[in-house]
């Protein structure tokens, strides 16, 4: 049951000019936005990280390199189309205060899974694709780096809310209720009973604890697939399966 750290990318220049920037090419950090990736990145160089995947577009592969730069073992991350920005088709590039007048506007505020944009695609499609894409990676590493690997998705705002959702089971018409602030990193643990989120939006904070000992028994990794029952002891523990 591998772990999966989930990171927005930094702040992007059309972030900061309220700009909808989709897949827009040439879309890069601003200077903010490089900074607070770098932050990232000295918060998770205690990690011992199996792998890591980011979003093909600029702003992504730009985190993703101020992250895997600071492991303690010089690392290359692979892309994925999968987990690129949700494609908003005509709305890409347009002002976001313009885009609020929209009468889809109301429709992804409140019913996204009914939400198809002009020209792009709907936001069930994104969400479809990019928890495929987490899973499939998941598999992947729990096959190359076994159950207790840790590894980096980079991925886009929406994007990470839609598998956080699905995550807590949350259907998408939810969504909105989750906020995923730029640079801001989520932990997501998957098993074969159900995904335990560990962790949404943060900003601060060693993560080191997200390492495993370099040896654990068979036992306590069965035992992690179940819920603490009172809520456990927090990591660094042995699981348990009852507590208050």
């Amino acid at each position: 049951m591998p772990t999966v750290i989930l990171v927005r990318h930094g702040r992007s220049t059309a972030n900061a000019t309220g700009v909808l920037a989709g897949r827009l090419p040439g879309v890069h950090l601003d200077d903010a936005g490089v900074q607070q990736a770098a932050a990232v990145g000295d918060r998770l160089a205690g990690v011992r990280l199996s792998a890591a995947v980011t979003s093909p577009l600029e702003r992504c592969r730009e985190t993703c390199r101020e992250i895997t730069s600071r492991q303690p073992t010089p690392m290359r991350a692979s892309t994925d189309k999968q987990l690129s920005e949700c494609d908003y088709g005509d709305w890409q590039g347009r002002p976001l205060k313009e885009l609020a007048k929209e009468k889809l506007w109301r429709t992804v505020q409140a019913q996204p899974s009914a939400a198809t944009f002009p020209g792009g695609e709907s936001m069930r499609a994104m969400q479809d694709r990019a928890v495929a894409a987490i899973r499939r990676h998941d598999a992947r590493v729990a096959a190359e780096h076994g159950e207790d690997a840790v590894w980096l998705a980079v991925s886009h705002g929406d994007v990470i809310k839609s598998i956080l959702a699905d995550a807590l089971g949350t259907h998408l018409d939810l969504f909105q209720r989750i906020h995923v602030d730029p640079a801001s990193v989520s932990v997501v643990r998957y098993t074969e009973s159900r995904p335990f989120v560990l962790g949404t939006n943060t900003h601060a904070g060693d993560l080191a604890w997200l390492t495993p000992p370099a040896k654990k028994t068979a036992r306590s990794r069965r035992a992690s697939s179940d819920a603490a029952v009172g809520g456990g002891a927090g990591p660094g523990t042995s699981p348990q399966t009852t507590g208050s």
